[in-house]
């Protein structure tokens, strides 16, 4: 059984020979998927900011980090885990610890990994343990634990039985990681977010989901294969929740700069929107058991870079709010720069009122959900 997952980045900081170890056993609990793009310094499709950058989505970037070459803790060593740490060692981004309560797993995929390094070429700082004590002193925590969706089985069903494991995770982690940034993967994302923030009691800019950079890569894909270009040419997002509740934005949606209303009809642009919103169950329900990893990887890798860079990219996260689209006091997809300090502003897209309908009643719904977890 594949281990639940948590990620943590931090530069070279915690004591040499410590170890990590999980009290929890379970399986990646995310499904979804993620293209690749060109990284940029802001938004830009349609009515994003001005300034020329143009967002493909997220392409992973080496995080060397400023201060130096990071250690980045992969806990759990299910198939997202395994390869978060395959793109993490190739691309340099420093040492990377991988780890699970199922002795000999993380050792073996560390291993494997090594064994890989002379014919990919890269420096084979990777290691496998069982031991929590790794993790201190990390600079950002990328959290998938929990267990997958199965067949026919909703985000919202997930909340009851994710939400404990959540709670251990990060009861874990903070403690020995003050000043930590976390993102959260775990689903139900924006519910699993909220409840990140809340047990930490970190600043809520260094709290944040991935969602959006997902959910926006998929319609990206989809729309290219709809038209038969390649998914660089193609620029979207979405915001919102993460699956029913997305807010699609055909209007900010482009191919080689022309807008998508222009290439396809309303029918053809509903389908598109549907199926990213039934991306993660797609996946799921043509795997029979599990769910994806090589794209959900991608897109922690993105996040990753992009914090440990300092890029102040423009991703679609989901981030606390406080008024921004007339919304506060909540967590949901919006656009957020992010750099070391985790969520340093929110970007406020051009939305017409429909789209700021849609984007207001998605973080209603995902208000009402989070007052659920008061009673469990």
């Amino acid at each position: 059984m594949d281990g639940w997952l948590a990620f943590i980045v931090s530069p070279r900081s915690a004591p040499a020979g410590t170890h990590v170890s999980g009290s929890v056993v379970g399986r990646d609990a995310i499904g979804g998927g993620i293209g690749t793009g060109g990284p940029s310094s802001t938004v830009a499709t349609g009515g994003f900011p001005a300034g020329g950058a143009r967002y493909h989505g997220p392409r992973a970037t080496t995080s060397t980090g400023r201060d130096g070459a990071m250690k980045v803790t992969i806990v759990g060593s299910g198939f997202v885990g395994q390869t978060t740490a395959m793109r993490l060692v190739e691309r340099g981004t420093g040492e990377i610890v991988l780890t699970d309560i199922v002795e000999g797993l993380p050792q073996g995929i560390a291993l494997d990994l090594k064994e890989s390094a002379p014919v990919e070429g890269f420096a084979p700082t990777i290691v496998g343990t069982n031991d929590y004590a790794e993790v201190a002193g990390s600079d950002v925590v990328a959290i998938t634990a929990g267990f997958p969706r199965q067949p026919g089985m909703s985000r919202m069903d997930l909340l009851s039985k994710n939400a404990g494991i959540v709670r251990e995770v990060v009861e874990r982690i903070a403690p020995d990681s003050p000043d930590a940034i976390l993102i959260v993967v775990t689903n139900p994302l924006d519910e699993m977010t909220f409840l990140a923030a809340d047990v930490s009691g970190f600043p809520k800019e260094r709290v944040m989901g991935m969602a959006g950079v997902l959910d926006s890569a998929r319609l990206r894909y989809f729309i290219s294969e709809e038209l038969d270009v390649t998914p660089s040419s193609v620029e979207a997002m979405t915001l919102g929740s993460h699956g029913e509740s997305m807010v699609a934005l055909p209007r900010h949606a482009t191919v080689d700069g022309t807008p998508l209303p222009e290439l396809v009809d309303e029918t053809t642009i509903e389908r598109l929107f549907q199926r990213t919103r039934d991306g993660g169950a797609e996946i799921v329900a043509l795997l029979k058991k599990g769910s994806a990893y090589y794209a959900p990887s991608a897109s922690i890798a993105q996040m990753v870079g992009a914090i440990a860079n300092d890029t102040h990219e423009v991703l679609p996260v989901s981030a606390w709010t406080s008024g921004q689209f007339g919304i506060s006091d909540v967590y949901v997809g919006v656009p957020a720069r992010l750099g070391r300090k985790g969520v340093e502003e929110i970007v406020e897209l051009d939305l017409n009122a429909d789209e700021l309908a849609a984007l207001r009643k998605a973080a209603e719904g995902i208000r009402a959900k989070c007052a659920d977890l008061a009673k469990i």
